[in-house]
C-alpha cells in the first residue's frame, strides 16, 4: 500500500476519481473524497487533484458539496485558472431551490477569496440579499463584507448599502445582526453604521431576540448613539436595565459600558449601574473559566478605582484557590488590598500571611509586599517625619522577621535615619555587616553603607570599627561597581571631614507638618476608566502589573521611593510609568507632590 503522502498516493486517489466505475457507486466515490480531504487535513499536497474535484462538485448530494467545496476554498489560490471552472458550478447552485445548497454555493464563492473572480460573485450577492431563505439572506450580508476585505480600495454600490440599511429591519435576527458588522466594515472610513433615533429603538426593541453575541454587537455598536432628551434616556435605560443583570458575562460587560457611556453626566446612575452589576462581576470572578476569571478579576479592579466599598463585603471571595495559576492568584492579591479596611485587617492579614510561602515566587512576593509594613512605615515618616517616635516604638526584633529584599532595605533605611533614637541600631547594623558576604541584592548593601555612615556621624564610639570593615569589604571585595562606587564616594567624603559628611547625609527634609497618613487613594471619576471597560486594555494593564510584585509601581496613583535621593527632598523626585506604552500615551510627573499609599 503507498505511504502516506506519497506521489503514488496522489496518482492512486486520481486514478480513483476518475474511474467511471467508482463514480456510478455514490457510496464509494464520496469515501474517495473523504480520503482526499482526509490528506488534506493532515497537510498532504493534494493540490494535484483540483480538475477532478472540480468535476465532483457537479452533484446533487449536499455532503459530497460540501467536502469538495472544502478542497476548492482551500486549493484555489494555487489554480486561480482552473477556479473559473467552479463559478459555473457555483453560480448554477445559486439558483438551485434548495436553501441550503444556495447558501453554501454563496457562502463558498467568497471564500474563493480571488479578486479576479468578484465580478461573477456580485451578481449572486445581489440577488442573495433579497432570497425568501434566511440562511441565503445570512450568507450574503457577511459576503459583501468579504467582497470589501478582498478589494478594499473599491467603493461598494450605494445602492447594495442601502440594501444593507434596510435589512437592518429583516424579521431575523441574525441578518440584522450581519447587517451591523458588514456596514461596520464598510463603512468604516465614514466612521461605521450611522445610528439615528429610528435604528437605535428599532435595536434596542428586538435586542431580546438576538443571540449572546448578537446582542453584545448590538450593544458595542449603541455606544455612539446619544439620546436627545432625558425621557428618552430613561427610556432607553429601562430597556437596558433587565440585560445589566444577565447571567451571560459578554452581555452584561456590554451593557454596563453603554450604562457609563450615556450617564456620562449623572454619576448617580453610574454607581447604581455598578451596584446591579455587582453580581454578575462575583459570578465570573468565580467561574470554572480561568480565561473569563482573570478577565473579571482585571474589570473588578476597575471598578474599584472609583467605588472601593463596592465588593467590601464580598472580599471572602477573593481568596486564592491552591490550584490557580499564578497570575490568578496576583490579581486577587491586588483586589484584597483595595478592600481592607477596619473591620476585615486582622483576618485578610492572616489570609495574606499564608500566600507568602506560595511555591511560585512572584505570587509570594506580591503576598509579602501587600503586607508591606516597614516599606509603609518608611513611606509614614518620610511624608510625616511627626509620627517617628511612634515608627520607631514598632521596630523591636524586626531583624529576625526579614524575608525580602524590600523589607531589609526599609529596616535599613529608617535606622539611618532614626539610629539615635534606637538604643540597638549599632548591634542590628552589625549583624547586617556580618553577613555583607552573603547579601546578594545590591540595594541592601548600599542601604546598608548610608545607614552605617549615619548612625557613625551620631554613635561614632558603637560603629567606627563596623563601618571600616564594611568599607574595606566594599571597596576592596566587592564585584557590583555600584555599591563599590557608593563606598568609594564615602571613603573620600570621610577625608573631606565630618562636617562635610554631616552636611551631604543630614541635610533637612522639607515636608508639611500637617499632613497626615492616606488611609486609600481618592476615588477616581467613572468617567475615567469607563472608555476601556469591556475592551482589551484591563486586560492589558493587568498582565503588566502582574508580573511586577512591587505594588507601589500597579499603578500612577500609588508612588513609592525605595531609596532616598541624596537631595533628600521628594518634590524633586521625577516618577515615570512601569510601561507608559499599556496605558497609551507617556505620561511623566516632574515636581510632583508625592503621597503614599499605605497597602495595609
Amino acid at each position: 500500500m503507498p505511504y502516506l503522502g506519497g506521489e503514488e498516493t496522489v496518482r492512486e486517489l486520481r486514478r480513483a476519481l476518475s474511474n467511471p466505475h467508482i463514480q456510478t457507486d455514490h457510496l464509494r466515490y464520496r469515501n474517495t473524497i473523504h480520503r482526499v480531504i482526509r490528506l488534506m487535513s493532515q497537510g498532504v499536497d493534494v493540490s494535484g487533484l483540483f480538475s477532478e474535484m472540480v468535476k465532483a462538485c457537479a452533484t446533487g448530494d449536499i455532503v459530497q458539496k460540501k467536502l469538495v467545496y472544502v478542497f476548492l476554498c482551500s486549493y484555489a489560490s494555487v489554480n486561480p485558472e482552473l477556479s473559473l471552472l467552479v463559478i459555473n458550478t457555483l453560480r448554477k447552485d445559486c439558483s438551485d431551490p434548495n436553501p441550503m445548497v444556495r447558501s453554501l454555493a454563496l457562502r463558498n464563492m467568497c471564500n474563493l477569496r480571488l479578486p479576479g473572480l468578484c465580478e461573477y460573485v456580485e451578481q449572486p450577492l445581489t440577488a442573495g440579499l433579497k432570497d425568501k431563505a434566511a440562511c441565503v439572506r445570512r450568507v450574503a450580508v457577511l459576503g459583501w463584507a468579504k467582497i470589501h476585505a478582498l478589494l478594499p480600495n473599491t467603493e461598494i454600490d450605494a445602492a447594495v448599502v442601502n440594501e444593507l440599511y434596510g435589512l437592518l429591519r429583516d424579521p431575523d435576527p441574525v441578518v440584522m445582526v450581519n447587517c451591523l458588522r458588514a456596514l461596520e466594515e464598510i463603512l468604516e472610513e465614514e466612521g461605521g453604521v450611522a445610528i439615528n433615533k429610528p435604528i437605535a429603538h428599532h435595536l434596542l426593541n428586538r435586542l431580546k431576540e438576538c443571540d449572546v453575541w448578537g446582542q453584545s454587537e448590538v450593544l458595542s455598536v449603541l455606544q455612539r448613539y446619544r439620546p436627545r432628551s432625558e425621557d428618552e434616556l430613561f427610556d432607553i435605560l429601562s430597556l437596558l436595565d433587565p440585560a445589566l443583570l444577565s447571567h451571560h458575562v459578554p452581555i452584561m460587560a456590554a451593557t454596563l459600558r453603554l450604562f457609563l457611556s450615556l450617564c456620562s453626566m449623572l454619576p448617580a446612575v453610574c454607581v447604581s449601574a455598578l451596584e446591579r452589576a455587582r453580581g454578575p462581576l462575583l459570578a465570573a470572578a468565580g467561574s470554572s473559566s480561568r480565561e473569563l476569571r482573570y478577565a473579571a478579576l482585571c474589570h473588578i479592579q476597575l471598578l474599584l478605582r472609583s467605588e472601593p466599598g463596592l465588593m467590601g463585603e464580598h472580599y471572602k471571595r477573593f481568596y486564592c484557590g491552591y490550584a490557580e495559576p499564578p497570575y490568578i492568584k496576583q490579581s486577587k492579591i491586588q483586589v484584597l488590598v483595595e478592600l481592607v479596611n477596619d473591620d476585615n485587617v486582622a483576618v485578610v492579614l492572616d489570609e495574606l500571611k499564608g500566600y507568602c510561602t506560595d511555591v511560585n515566587t512572584e505570587t509570594s512576593q506580591a503576598a509579602i509586599n501587600a503586607i508591606a509594613v516597614l516599606q509603609t512605615l518608611r513611606d509614614l515618616v518620610w511624608v510625616s517625619p511627626q509620627y517617628g517616635d511612634a515608627v520607631c516604638s514598632a521596630l523591636e526584633k524586626w531583624e529576625d522577621q526579614l524575608q525580602d529584599t524590600q523589607g531589609r532595605g526599609a529596616l535599613l533605611w529608617l535606622l539611618g535615619v532614626y539610629g539615635d533614637r534606637l538604643s540597638g541600631a549599632p548591634y542590628i547594623l552589625e549583624d547586617f555587616i556580618d553577613g555583607v558576604r552573603s547579601e546578594v541584592s545590591a540595594e541592601v548593601k548600599t542601604e546598608l553603607l548610608t545607614a552605617t555612615l549615619r548612625v557613625f556621624l551620631s554613635r561614632p564610639a558603637e560603629t567606627q570599627d563596623m563601618m571600616g570593615r564594611l568599607l574595606q569589604h566594599c571597596i576592596e571585595e566587592e564585584l557590583d561597581m555600584c555599591v563599590r562606587d557608593q563606598a568609594l564616594l564615602y571613603y573620600r567624603l570621610l577625608h573631606c571631614g565630618i562636617e562635610d559628611v554631616r552636611r551631604v547625609l543630614q541635610c533637612g527634609r522639607r515636608s508639611d507638618l500637617s499632613l497626615g497618613p492616606l488611609i486609600g487613594r481618592p476615588p477616581e471619576p467613572i468617567s475615567q476608566w469607563a472608555s476601556i471597560f469591556n475592551t482589551l486594555e484591563p486586560l492589558m494593564l493587568g498582565a503588566s502589573s502582574a508580573g511586577n510584585s512591587d505594588p507601589s509601581t500597579l499603578t500612577p496613583y500609588t508612588l513609592t521611593s525605595h531609596s532616598e535621593p541624596m537631595t533628600s527632598d521628594p518634590h524633586l523626585m521625577t516618577p515615570k510609568l512601569k510601561d507608559p506604552d499599556l496605558t497609551g500615551e507617556n505620561i511623566t510627573w516632574e515636581f510632583l507632590e508625592v503621597s503614599f499609599i499605605l497597602n495595609v
